[in-house]
């Protein structure tokens, strides 16, 4: 069953526990409009790809609630640790995706069989707490459909992939539209998209980047 929820009248828990069933969600993140599933439901995750017609040579990121559970997913290189707690202080929550080696609680059908996963914190308080009621980590891409635009607002939402997503959440809002810096902390710090976040700020911050 389909459920529309607007910022007034969010119902966590019940989110949580559709979620927790398999359900896909529409919510909005500070970036774009996101598409969310439980990292804990396989099928869950395989339907995001195929909703999306997208390659699944394309991972999708671990939105977190809270800091804390970066090391419960992810393993922090102690060459970089200092910077990486440097790129947290300074830019969560907020626009900057942070690529680590994942731990074995992240499935292989989330990160497209690979060894690493993207985290970070949105700047919203609706996708946090949409998060955080799920656990603390949100599997999540953007909410469009593979090649079309990635969506501001609930209206630029196509009906096509609204039709076949069971929760959506309307913020009546319109989002900044830029997506997140991705940036490689593996071992050499790396930029692989610049977005929200310039390659100048972050590099005021941590040194220089490749």
């Amino acid at each position: 069953m389909k459920k529309l929820f607007e910022n007034s009248n969010l119902n966590y828990e019940e989110i949580s526990n559709m979620l927790a069933n398999g359900a896909l969600i529409i919510y909005p993140t500070d970036t774009v409009y996101g598409l969310g599933a439980s990292i804990e439901v396989k099928n869950a995750l395989d339907k995001i790809y195929k909703v999306k017609n997208r390659d699944k040579k394309s991972p999708l990121i671990a939105l977190l609630s809270d800091k804390k559970y970066i090391e419960k997913i992810a393993i922090i290189n102690e060459m970089n640790r200092k910077k990486i707690e440097k790129l947290i202080e300074n830019f969560w929550p907020g626009g900057l995706t942070i690529i680590l080696d994942k731990k074995s609680i992240i499935p292989s059908n989330m990160v497209s069989n690979g060894s690493s996963v993207g985290v970070r914190i949105p700047n919203h308080k609706i996708s946090i707490k949409i998060i955080e009621s799920c656990g603390g980590v949100l599997a999540t891409t953007s909410a469009n459909i593979s090649g079309e635009p990635s969506p501001r607002s609930y209206n630029e939402l196509s009906e096509k992939i609204k039709s076949r997503i069971e929760i959506v959440v309307d913020d009546n809002k319109i989002l900044k539209g830029v997506e997140s810096t991705i940036i490689d902390m593996r071992s050499t710090p790396k930029i692989l998209r610049e977005g929200h976040i310039t390659r100048i700020v972050i590099e005021k911050i941590i040194g220089k980047v490749k």
